[in-house]
């Protein structure tokens, strides 16, 4: 089955009540933010929701979302492709007061004034903070082999006299 591309917002509450399940893509070209965080974009993001309402009566979106990019290594200053993949559950809010009283286990997704979420931010967003901070080839990967990755030697500290030694000398002669 070829997968669609996904509306770019959508109203959460009419969807859970209908409890709609979307499976399809965002085309790299749409994925701005995260070839901006990276080296590039090298698939689309695959993406699936499921809209649905859960035993409190929230309406909740719950997916998970897949792409691959390329990073830069820390180590050696090579791109190396890397496999993003987050799972997700959102329940939408009308404002930050709203936040609060949602359970811990569901992100606050804002609906903006026409009751609709993005959807490309929400998941754009979801796989930058999937991203890792420090990106790095596997050392067997990487070019740069475990001796080069000395960086050098810690030096002695000066053996400057402490400048606190004259308030002991001042606190022994208080003493006395």
């Amino acid at each position: 089955m070829q997968k669609v591309k996904l509306p770019l917002t959508v109203d959460p509450f009419r969807s859970a009540q209908k409890r709609l399940d979307y499976d399809g893509i965002i085309a790299v070209k749409q994925l701005e933010r995260i070839a901006e965080a990276t080296e590039g974009v090298i698939s689309d993001a695959e993406v699936k929701l499921s809209f649905d309402i859960d035993a409190q009566g929230l309406k909740i979106v719950r997916g998970n979302a897949k792409v691959d990019v390329n990073l830069e290594c820390q180590r050696c200053w090579r791109a190396f492709p890397h496999h993003c993949e987050v799972e997700f559950i959102y329940s939408p809010v009308f404002n930050e007061d709203q936040v609060g009283n949602l359970p811990d286990a569901y992100e606050p997704a804002l609906v903006d004034e026409n009751g609709e979420i993005n959807l490309l931010q929400l998941i754009e967003d979801e796989l930058i903070v999937a991203l890792p901070q420090v990106a790095m080839h596997d050392e067997v990967d990487c070019e740069v082999d475990s001796d080069g990755m000395v960086f050098g030697e810690i030096p002695l500290a000066d053996e400057r006299p402490n400048p606190f030694a004259v308030l002991k000398n001042l606190k022994q002669s208080n003493e006395e």
